[in-house]
């Protein structure tokens, strides 16, 4: 049955939770309000983190240091971060490059705490591409980064060997709940 046959057609969001559950990576739908919480319920300490842009209206816990060095990135435990966007049928994030440190604090902590809002869930690799291009041909750059960091190289799987360990996502809601 197709969807105009009267079958419920599934959202971008529908699919991203499909993905990473794929991956292994906890999603954790929140409404806006709900977010500070969650976050807080998530970040293990010491953590360190970039601040949160305005159109998300949620700011970082307490306990996450958004001015790190990098000592404090080799101690920490969590990484709190933000993207750009995710692309549903890869489970993937767009993690920008940010002069504060977004790249190290996502990459090189064990547990990395990514924040996205629904609204930013795309569909598909074509859509990303739409997003992306403007920002790569202005010099940006983006990191798509899909579940924990995994290789098999030498044998056994081995988690966290170029990245995170674990992943969460906390995606905040649209004010609609789509």
């Amino acid at each position: 049955m197709t969807p105009s046959e009267g079958t419920s057609r599934r959202t971008p969001v529908d699919v991203f939770a499909d993905s990473l559950a794929r991956l292994d990576v906890p999603l954790h739908r929140v409404a806006p309000g709900e977010a500070a919480t969650a976050l807080a319920e998530l970040v293990d300490v010491p953590a360190v983190g970039t601040p949160l842009p305005d159109r998300f209206g949620v700011d970082l816990p307490e306990a996450v240091q958004t001015d790190f060095a990098p000592a404090d990135l080799r101690a920490a435990a969590t990484g709190v971060t933000h993207a750009n966007f995710a692309v549903a049928d890869y489970g993937s994030v767009a993690l920008p490059a940010t002069p504060d440190g977004l790249e190290p604090a996502s990459l090189f902590c064990d547990r990395h705490v990514v924040v996205l809002r629904a609204a930013d869930v795309v569909p598909d690799m074509p859509a990303a591409f739409e997003r992306l291009g403007p920002r790569l041909r202005d010099g940006d750059s983006t990191v798509l980064a899909t579940g924990p960091s995994a290789t098999a190289d030498m044998g056994a799987l081995v988690r966290g060997a170029h990245g995170p360990k674990a992943v969460d996502v906390v995606l905040v809601e649209d004010d609609d709940g789509d």
